[in-house]
């Protein structure tokens, strides 16, 4: 018998649904209505005032008067909203700055407006409503939901918030979910990632736990301690447990590590938050790729990843893009980023909506001799080479091997496996032979006896783990890069004893 929530929950989903699929079938009106909104609001603002923007009447004059930017040529900026200035980037001051660790950098200050931050909690929201719409599903809104996040400890600087995504987000979790949701405030608040994951366990163990939400390799962390603790699968500890959120990374190289943790399947849904926006989320079950959010707020442009680096790449709107292309995304958005490169590489699954999958990030790839081997290449030759075995992995990264003492250079691969399969070999070429299919300068590079095929590289139990609490980053929304065109990872990995 459905309780009074989940009956509720289903025509509200329906109309989210009606209402989402409003815009998302007038995509281009949608998004011109959004760029209007954003040079008009932002006209009086320093940055629109340096950038003229009272005589940009198209997307064409805005091209001609707003470079692209990553966080470094903002920068200037934004150390002026820190400092407490107002209407720099946008009108007024932001609520709050997310605030993550940027790589040249140090810290990054990304704003969080007024404007901006209700589209980051619908999203999340309505991510949940169309997957009710259209599976019927909604029992689990009776039961327990877990977000494993930062911690929502916020610091203020001149009279704005800080903190990270995550923390900001906890502060917002809408009433009628406020009884279902785990963990307490208190565990939510601890800094250690460890002890945070424990007290967690310790928690959620005796409720009954429907939804489960995180980055992968985290969650795949508690449960692991969930298994420990009981001896038992995740699925029969917490029996209704049926729905995983997640973002941030590709699942599939963990799909089947979770369904063994798990003991069976259970429906996913993807999400692509992100400080900048909350970009997309799965709005089918059915359908591959996630609804690009057309209507909160944030301006898109595209440019090819082939094109990136040249002198002056094209620059296309959501109507010129085309489907099975690697692009670059660039946002404008009401919390004040203008031409702004996120990193995220993206490719269309489908125009009619549109929605897309997360190929990677623009400085994570390999072509230390000219082959651009990119994140989505590497995990679709992972996903391959794991087709009709039975061993699982935990977690990955690739670097270049340049300097080798024997024979020609090489991509190295650092596995993390449950269970280290018996013929390595065969892995390696399975891996590779896929790699070499999807990427014509990887294959040219071993054909031309450039490069020598792919090696792997066992890493021990936990090697990842003890890698990213070694520099800091354990847990929160810290994840692994799967590419990096350098050692430093890698070097890191062998000096720290990590390999097998």
């Amino acid at each position: 018998m459905l309780s009074i929530k989940s009956a509720l929950a289903k025509p509200f989903a329906k109309r989210v649904k009606k209402s989402v699929l409003k815009w998302a079938k007038k995509p281009i009106e949608t998004q011109q209505k959004v760029f209007n909104e954003l040079i008009s609001e932002a006209a009086g603002t320093q940055f629109g005032k340096d950038h003229d923007f009272v005589s940009i009447n198209s997307y064409e004059d805005f091209k001609k008067r707003v470079p692209i930017r990553d966080y470094e040529a903002l920068k200037s900026y934004v150390d002026r909203v820190v400092a407490g200035e107002e209407n720099v980037l946008w009108k007024g001051k932001p609520l709050y700055f997310a605030k993550t660790s940027g790589t040249t950098s140090g810290a990054k200050y990304i704003p969080l407006t007024k404007e901006s931050m209700p589209s980051h909690i619908d999203a999340a929201r309505n991510a949940i409503l169309m997957y009710i719409a259209e599976t019927g599903n909604a029992k689990f809104v009776d039961g327990k939901m877990i977000f494993l996040q930062g911690s929502p400890i916020l610091k203020e600087q001149n009279g704005i918030q800080l903190g990270r995504l995550s923390g900001i987000v906890a502060h917002y979790v809408p009433k009628y979910l406020q009884k279902n949701r785990m963990p307490s405030w208190e565990t939510n608040c601890i800094d250690d990632w460890e002890t945070k994951v424990n007290a967690i366990v310790e928690e959620t163990l005796p409720e009954n736990m429907t939804v489960i939400s995180g980055i992968p390799s985290w969650v795949q962390m508690y449960f692991e301690k969930i298994q420990e603790k009981t001896g038992k699968k995740v699925g029969d500890v917490f029996k209704n447990f049926e729905l995983f959120i997640y973002g941030g990374v590709n699942y599939e190289p963990y799909r089947a590590k979770f369904e063994n943790l798990i003991g069976r399947k259970v429906d996913s849904i993807e999400l692509f938050p992100a400080s900048e926006g909350f970009f997309a989320f799965q709005d089918s079950q059915k359908e591959k790729g996630m609804l690009l959010q057309l209507n909160s707020g944030i301006f898109y442009e595209f440019i090819k990843v082939d094109d990136f680096f040249n002198d002056n790449p094209e620059r296309i709107s959501i109507a010129d893009v085309e489907l099975g292309v690697n692009y670059v995304m660039i946002v404008s958005t009401n919390a004040g980023l203008w031409a702004y490169n996120v990193g995220d590489t993206v490719m269309f699954t489908s125009l009619r909506p549109y929605r897309v999958i997360v190929s990677g990030r623009i400085k994570h790839f390999i072509s230390a001799f000219g082959e651009h081997v990119i994140g989505k290449e590497v995990e679709q030759a992972l996903k391959e080479g794991m087709e009709g075995t039975s061993f699982e992995i935990s977690e990955f990264t690739v670097a270049p091997q340049i300097n080798p003492e024997n024979g020609l250079p090489y991509h190295e691969w650092f596995i993390e496996f449950e269970t280290i399969p018996e013929d390595i070999t065969s892995l390696e070429a399975k891996i590779d032979a896929s790699l070499q299919q999807q990427n014509t300068y990887y294959f040219d590079l071993i054909e031309g006896k450039v490069l020598r095929p792919l090696k792997i590289t066992a890493v021990k139990k936990n090697g990842f783990t003890e890698y990213m609490k070694s520099i800091g980053k354990l847990g929160g929304q810290n994840k692994i890069p799967r590419l990096s065109n350098d050692r430093k990872i890698a070097d890191a990995l062998y000096g720290q004893g990590l390999t097998k």
